[in-house]
């Protein structure tokens, strides 16, 4: 459910060959690294890990706002700023900005989430004065020219158009409908096919005042380059925002309470389902609990119950899967299968069962211990590169966890007990499910089948 822009940009040979080069060193200890709460000169925070193992500067910035900024009656102009934002700026036409770019082997790329406007920087060491400058003028002095807006704008409502066949996008689309009304997170982040073509320019410039600001930012920096040079970069790229954003107050929502299911006929040769409801938030104090016994549940992995039940026993599916989402005013835990349209209602039956099997029981010990062994590994070894490091500290900062949650985590996971996780699956999953299907009809699915009284049952 996060939204960038359409292309990836084009990265130089040598560039390409760096990250390879950190790839295939794979170094845990980036991970256990010294992190430094850095501030500049001028005050500009950052999270930041000094490592000189290859010659590469890894950046993600994140400022409040995101989609939930955009107007009620035009959805996506978050998503077409990011779009937009890095196509000519400052003195710099579209096609010379990022000729600049690709001539210095920089990676630049903005996106937009519920709740934040993101921002992602890789470059060589030697290039990283010219990298941060063309990101500073990017938020600074953006141009958004009428040519390049009706480009984009162009490219947006082709994806919307696909999108009216895509039954993943279908199927998100009105899940969120379903989960949380006309509270802005209920919206299309990418826009719709009528908001888009109505976004103007001085939208777009709006949005930019209003959200793009110091006070609510965030940064994490992990790379060759020494605390004092990075402070004076980030002085000169951030220091010229306004002191504080100009956001629109954002309601704290909690979803739809299950069970709810909807139907969208599709002529489609598999039929995909869209599941899940209320979740957890990040601060909430049961979460790692919550997130151990969802990553049992359908986590992801091949040992997971829904991926054993539904594809592994019955063949109903290639993939089950659900996650965990959480956003700052509300949270969610979603999943999602595909199946053949004869099975799509013997597939909504297994996963529901399943699922009231988690609620009612909850896991067994050695599941339990599995999963808590298998999150603790997995997690140091995802950080094995500048790049992934800087994504993660940049998510505990917006997330509000400390500067060393890295080396807490592991103790946090383990420290969840049967019972914690046993609270959690009734906490997640004893109301049932909001269940959206997109295929062919027929389907009893279009209507709520009956739910025993502990899928019933409120929190």
């Amino acid at each position: 459910m996060t939204h960038s822009r359409a292309g990836t940009r084009r990265v130089g040979l040598l560039f390409a060959a760096c990250m390879a080069m950190t790839a295939m060193t794979s170094t845990p200890s980036l991970a256990a690294a010294k992190i430094q709460h850095l501030i500049s000169p001028g005050g500009i925070e950052a999270w930041f890990v000094q490592d000189a193992t290859v010659p590469l500067v890894a950046m993600e910035f994140g400022i409040s706002g995101g989609a939930a900024q955009d107007p009620v009656d035009k959805s996506g102009v978050g998503n077409m700023v990011a779009d937009l934002i890095d196509e000519g700026s400052g003195d710099l036409d579209s096609r010379t900005f990022h000729e600049r770019l690709d001539r210095r082997a920089i990676e630049l790329s903005f996106s937009v989430t519920r709740d934040y406007f993101r921002g992602s920087l890789r470059m060589l060491k030697d290039n990283k004065d010219e990298a941060f400058d063309l990101l500073r003028m990017s938020l600074t002095s953006p141009h958004f020219e009428s040519a390049d807006v009706e480009r984009i704008r162009t490219q947006l409502i082709s994806g919307l158009k696909r999108d009216t066949s895509n039954p993943g996008a279908l199927a998100s689309r009105k899940f969120l409908e379903i989960a949380f009304g006309d509270h802005p997170y209920g919206r299309q982040a990418g826009g719709t096919l009528d908001s888009v073509p109505r976004i103007t320019i001085a939208d777009l410039k709006d949005y930019v005042r209003r959200v793009l600001a110091r006070d609510t930012l965030r940064i994490a920096v992990v790379g060759d380059i020494d605390a004092a040079s990075l402070g004076k970069l980030l002085d000169q790229t951030f220091g010229g925002l306004p002191a504080k954003a100009s956001l629109t107050p954002v309601a704290d929502v909690e979803a739809a309470r299950p069970p709810q299911r909807a139907f969208i006929p599709l002529d489609v040769p598999q039929t995909v389902v869209t599941f899940g409801g209320p979740g957890i938030k990040r601060n909430d104090p049961n979460f790692m609990a919550a997130y151990v016994v969802n990553h049992i549940l359908g986590g992801g992995s091949l040992s997971s119950r829904l991926y054993r039940e539904v594809r592994e026993k019955r063949g109903l599916a290639y993939s089950v899967s659900d996650s965990l989402m959480w956003m700052d005013h509300s949270a969610l835990f979603v999943g999602n299968t595909g199946t053949r349209s004869d099975r799509a209602g013997e597939t909504v039956d297994a996963v529901n069962k399943e699922i009231r099997r988690m609620a009612e029981d909850g896991p067994t010990q050695q599941e339990l211990d599995e999963a808590k062994s298998y999150l603790k590994g997995s997690r140091m070894l995802s950080l094995d590169t500048s790049s992934k490091l800087a994504a993660a500290l940049l998510q505990y900062q917006l997330d509000d966890l400390p500067i060393d949650y890295i080396e807490k985590r592991n103790a946090i996971v383990e420290a969840v007990t049967l019972d914690d996780a046993r609270q959690a699956a009734q906490r997640l999953w004893q109301r049932g499910l909001l269940t959206v299907i997109v295929g062919r009809p027929p389907l009893v699915a279009a209507q709520p089948a009956a739910q025993p009284a502990a899928a019933t049952r409120a929190n």
